[in-house]
């Protein structure tokens, strides 16, 4: 949600960059960046690889207990708490306002949801139109970190920094082609906690870009951790402060890219979640 490496940093919080790959030649820029072919012996090895692996982690889940095994109320050992991955089984939240989730529960996981799915919002499309954009700050945030969060994105998302990405003033791609920016959670992690204030991380995958043949911007994927600082406010949980940093960033998968219409009508087609821990 930025622009190249050589330049300020703007979208969601102003922080954090994502590189954009721009085009040699003509043509389609997706297409042409595919990843060669791996060789037939390579590709045994990797089976063979995966293989072995399969069944030493079958031989690891079917050995029997020993002393060391968790009680189930913490960690033991090398052993993760169950409970910081798995999900709470409470049901996601029924109501919106403003096409945003809300009426989250006043615990823990109703903080992780909300952060979570106010992350999405902050980090959507709507963002880079003026009225949308106020809509948006406006059901997320506390009534007494309204005016401060606006101002703060009319500023990230200026006029220049619009025609810098190629949209036009009010956030519209240029015709012929598709703006993509969307924040997809990984996971949630609550770093401080009370019935009256949370600070919430919101692991991130990001997309970012203009898809189309003659694009210089073409979509392009991050990693990067929202924080937000959450207060109770009005029967429900709503945003004081947000933040941005990078990574953690996984290693790049070895599938092949996209064209650029097929990654256009997916996020046509594609919708986002409610997201509920």
């Amino acid at each position: 949600m930025s622009l190249g490496d050589d330049n300020e940093a703007s979208g969601y919080g102003g922080t954090g960059q994502t590189r954009t790959r721009l085009p040699d030649r003509g043509g389609d820029v997706y297409g042409g960046a595919r990843r060669g072919g791996r060789s037939s012996s390579r590709s045994l090895v990797t089976v063979v690889g995966v293989v072995v692996l399969l069944i030493a982690a079958i031989a690891f889940a079917n050995r029997g207990g020993d002393d060391s095994a968790s009680n189930g109320t913490g960690t033991s050992g090398n052993k993760p708490d169950t409970t910081s991955t798995a999900a709470s089984g409470n049901k996601p939240v029924k109501s919106t306002t403003g096409g945003i989730p809300s009426g989250f529960t006043r615990d823990q996981t109703g903080a992780e949801s909300a952060a979570a799915n106010y992350a999405v919002a902050l980090g959507s499309d709507g963002m880079f139109n003026a009225t949308r954009r106020h809509e948006i700050v406006q059901t997320v945030a506390a009534p007494s970190a309204v005016d401060r969060l606006q101002s703060g994105f009319d500023a990230d998302y200026s006029v220049g920094f619009l025609q810098k990405i190629g949209l036009d003033d009010d956030g519209n791609a240029p015709a012929g082609k598709t703006f993509v920016n969307r924040t997809l959670p990984a996971g949630t992690k609550v770093t401080s906690f009370s019935t009256s204030a949370a600070t919430v991380e919101v692991w991130c995958n990001g997309l970012f870009g203009l898809a189309g043949d003659d694009s210089t911007n073409p979509v392009t994927s991050s990693w990067f951790t929202v924080t937000l600082k959450l207060t109770w406010s009005d029967s429900d949980w709503k945003v004081l402060e947000s933040g941005q940093k990078a990574g953690p960033t996984p290693v790049t998968g070895d599938s092949p890219i996209s064209g650029a219409d097929e990654i256009g009508k997916a996020v046509q087609e594609f919708g986002g979640f409610t997201y509920a821990r």
